[in-house]
């Protein structure tokens, strides 16, 4: 099964302050949508929380989480990135889409076969939760589309896509 990471970040991998992001981009949110939708999805449960602890419709939700009697309605709870492959494995998927947040990410990403990135072209200096460093030696880039900012994106951005190299 493939793992997918999909990530909006920021120019300094920024990801969020006090749960909540940094940048509202309808596009981003539609990219975002579409890239996930009819997928399995796994998160941790603070963005669990950052989304109203409302399931994303269209998807089989994860959580994962380090409380023993956490529950979620809609969704499935697990304790750790194995389980929750476990589980889009038993339900037949063939590719788990990993949605954060900064802890998940920083485990996942040791594991990931694909991140879906959309980069975010500012700084953002007050952020608290970052995305891990994609180290261009494991990963390679394999699509970009820039797109510039207007009246309804602040910030211009690029829609990526990385996948990890192989050995040989």
């Amino acid at each position: 099964m493939t793992i997918s990471l999909v990530v909006a970040a920021a120019e300094n991998n920024a990801i969020g302050r006090n749960n909540k992001l940094l940048w509202h981009l309808p596009n981003d949110l539609k990219f975002f949508k579409n890239t996930t939708w009819g997928m399995p999805v796994v998160m941790g449960r603070k963005t669990f929380e950052s989304i109203n602890s409302q399931p994303l419709k269209g998807r089989l939700n994860i959580i994962i989480t380090r409380q023993k009697h956490f529950t979620a309605e809609g969704a499935v709870v697990v304790h750790d990135l194995d389980d929750a492959a476990f589980i889009a494995q038993e339900h037949d998927y063939k590719e788990l889409m990993v949605l954060g947040g900064g802890e998940i990410y920083k485990e996942a990403i040791k594991i990931a076969d694909r991140i879906y990135l959309t980069r975010v072209h500012h700084l953002f200096e007050d952020a608290d939760t970052f995305f891990p460093k994609i180290n261009e030696h494991e990963w390679a880039l394999l699509n970009n589309k820039d797109f510039p900012a207007d009246e309804k994106h602040a910030y211009a951005y690029s829609f990526q896509v990385w996948e990890r190299r192989k050995l040989s």
